[in-house]
């Protein structure tokens, strides 16, 4: 992925999520109470994580196999427990997918600006991938944070505008850095 990429994406990302924020409109706030426990969330982003991690598995070389020669065992192994949290833990799941998918998407982000030391406004894009980090793993180990977070969020309209103005302006701002590589 190039740089340009890496910082076009997240930028767009969290321009829109700050945009709807930002409007602030009622399905908005409802929708966003709904996601840490809903079912069609965890089945999607938990869903998407998952195979995403099986896909990262499938790619694993001999040298990063301890026990087995390929990784068939680890996937189906992984597959099974992925299908039985689905089945019988499935509160909170639709958090713990976005951790997943956060996880993931990082490693992808942060290559492209490896050694990129000539252009600082990646930092910018990198920021936000480490601050996303860091509440990916926070909201894995107590996902019941998001939804506590969502109900004092819209409890007050103005809280929810200000984020999204805060989250539209940084998502701007990256947005257009990526124009300046």
């Amino acid at each position: 992925m190039s740089l340009f990429l890496a910082t076009l994406l997240p930028g767009l990302a969290l321009a829109l999520v700050g945009a709807l924020f930002l409007w602030n409109d009622p399905r908005v706030g409802s929708t966003a109470k709904a996601l840490p426990r809903s079912s069609r969330g965890a089945w999607l982003f938990f869903g998407l994580g998952a195979m995403w991690f099986l896909w990262r598995i499938s790619r694993l070389g001999e040298a990063d196999l301890i026990f087995f020669s390929n990784p068939w065992p680890v996937m189906v192994g992984f597959a099974a427990l992925a299908m039985l949290s689905l089945a019988y833990a499935p509160d909170f799941l639709a958090v713990r997918g976005l951790c997943i998918l956060m996880l993931m998407v990082a490693e992808p982000l942060l290559y492209a600006a490896y050694m990129e030391w000539t252009h600082p406004q990646r930092l910018l894009m990198v920021t936000a991938v480490y601050i996303g980090l860091a509440l990916a793993l926070y909201l894995a180990a107590a996902p019941y944070r998001m939804r506590d977070f969502f109900e004092w969020l819209f409890q007050r309209p103005a809280r929810a505008r200000l984020l999204g103005a805060i989250v539209l302006a940084y998502g701007l701002a990256t947005t257009a850095s990526a124009f300046t590589y």
